[in-house]
This record gives C-alpha cells, structure tokens and sequence, in this order.
C-alpha cells in the first residue's frame, strides 16, 4: 500500500460510489384517452421521489463516515450530488471528490467543456481527482492531454485512469507530462487481477476496486469458505470480502442506498484477516470478468 500517497491526498480507504439515479418505479397505465397523460404524470412523480431517495442516501452515507465520494459525468451534472453533500453539513474540505470525463465527452471533444459544467453544477473550484471513465480508442491519450492541461490550471489535484489494462497504461505513461496516481477497474474474489494490479503499484499507482464484491454472484455468495469466516471473524461476507481488498492495498468502492448496508460496508475497520485467510479469499479466483472488458466493448453504449 502507497502510504505516502493516501497522507498526501487524504484519500479514505473505502469509497461510497452513487452511482446515476435508479428509475425503477415507473408506473404504467394501458388503454384509453388519458394513458399518455396519467404515464407522464405518475413517472413525473416517481422521478421526483427517486431523486429525493437518491439524495437522502448520500447525505446518509457522508453523515456516517464516507469521506471519498466516487462520481462521473456520466451520472449525471452532479446537481443532486451537490445537494446532498449541502445538506450533510460537510465542508468541502472534509471530501475526497472524485469525477470522471464521460465516453461521449471524450468522442465530442468536450472534455473541458463537461468539467467545467460539473465544478458549476457542483458549486465547486476543483476536485480532487480527475479520471476518464474508459479508454475510448483512439481518443483517450488527447482526453489525458485535456485533463493535464485542467490539474496545471488547478481545477484538479491528483489525475487517475479508469478500466485500463496494461497497454493502456503504457501509452498514458509514454505521453504523458503528469503519471497517473490511480487507477480504477474491475477487482473482486472471482476475479482478482493480481498481475495488473502489482503492475500500477510498481508505477506507484493507488489502484482502486469497482465491483468489489462481484455483484452479490452465486459463485461467491454461496462459498462454503466465506460461511466458515463469517462464523469465524463474527462478521458478514461483504464485510470480509471489503476488509481483504484493503488488506490488499485496495481502495474499494461500494454503493448502497440501504443505510443498513452503507453502514455494514463502512464497518471493517474494527477486525483484521489472517494472512492464511487472506490467501484462502485469493484462490478463490477463476478469472470471470462481470462488467465490460475495454478491449472489447462497444464505447458508444457506457
């Protein structure tokens, strides 16, 4: 683990990622006259409440602790962000803010242009990292040119990648005037990327985990291993599987609406894995990537 850096920084050990709001109440009515009008009128208000859900949930996860807030444009404009961190009381000072250039940003040339929508938006004079969201091809070593020229003028304090293999990195590294201090991709037990993640340490990069524990997979969940260290460490498996990504030099990013969970992810602090039990966490590995594989994805669809 880069200690210097998390001292530097003042980056937390664990991330609250938000997310985009999650629409998933929209009512439907069939058949005559006013159908269209009572669909726009009750999604209306379904957006409303969701909006206010999604704002009560960060303003709970800042008030519980959360200092490392995991953002991207492509979320949003950041203004429900900005509303919830009001409403919490935190100083700006007290936040890790972390925002990333979105796909369509980088394909329209408007890298700059985003930023500075989402500092407005934001009410803020810079942020604390800066990342693009993926290495679009062909466009995402002239969107690290735009993001370097943004930390020179101030606006960002540290620079960092997302979904980046080790060619990517490369590139970024050969180009570039500022290295990167982290990077963010895909780490869980069924797939742990131990050679990638030892590669960024060895270019003193942070690394950071999305998707830290495998989407709640059956593969994982139903482990005889993880019930056996439950029971061994009083502890759930989501608190165990957290505690080994920052055992390992791990940043882990969790999202949750549920204050119950925010509060069961953020509790991992008090408990220490064996180096035996963390090995056994490691070998559970088969290699099985659950988001996108930026070498093979369509861009134009994240």
């Amino acid at each position: 683990m880069n200690v210097d850096f998390f001292v530097k920084a003042n980056i937390p050990l664990i991330g609250f990622g938000p997310g985009m709001v999650s629409f998933i109440s929209k009512s439907r009515v069939s058949g005559g006259v006013n159908r269209l009008f009572y669909n726009k009128y009750f999604n209306r208000i379904n957006h409303f409440l969701d909006c206010r859900k999604y704002e009560a949930a960060i303003e709970d996860a800042l008030k519980m602790g959360y200092r490392l807030i995991d953002y991207s444009s492509a979320y949003g404009n950041g203004k429900l962000l900005q509303k919830a961190i009001q409403k919490s009381g935190m100083k700006r000072e007290e936040l890790f803010i972390t925002t990333r250039v979105s796909n369509r940003a980088q394909r329209e040339g408007r890298v700059r242009e985003e930023f500075m929508n989402f500092l407005k938006n934001m009410n803020l004079e810079y942020v604390d990292l800066l990342q693009f969201h993926w290495p679009v091809t062909d466009l995402y070593l002239d969107t690290w040119r735009e993001m370097e020229k943004l930390y020179e003028e101030g606006y960002v304090k540290h620079l960092g990648v997302a979904n980046c293999h080790q060619h990517h990195l490369d590139e970024i590294l050969k180009i570039c005037k500022h290295k990167p201090e982290v990077g963010q991709f895909e780490i869980h037990p069924l797939f742990t990327q131990k050679p990638l993640i030892q590669y960024y340490k060895e270019h003193g990069i942070v690394v950071e985990a999305y998707t830290p524990i495998a989407r709640y997979d059956d593969r994982l969940v139903r482990l005889p291993l993880l019930k056996k260290l439950e029971k061994k460490y009083n502890k759930t498996f989501v608190q165990i599987i957290l505690r080994w990504h920052i055992q390992n030099g791990i940043i882990p990013l969790v999202r949750s609406m549920s204050k119950e969970h925010q509060l069961e992810n953020f509790s991992v602090f008090d408990f220490e894995l064996s180096q035996e039990d963390m090995a056994a966490i490691d070998a559970i590995n088969i290699n099985s990537r659950l988001r996108y594989d930026p070498d093979n994805c369509d861009f134009s669809i994240l």
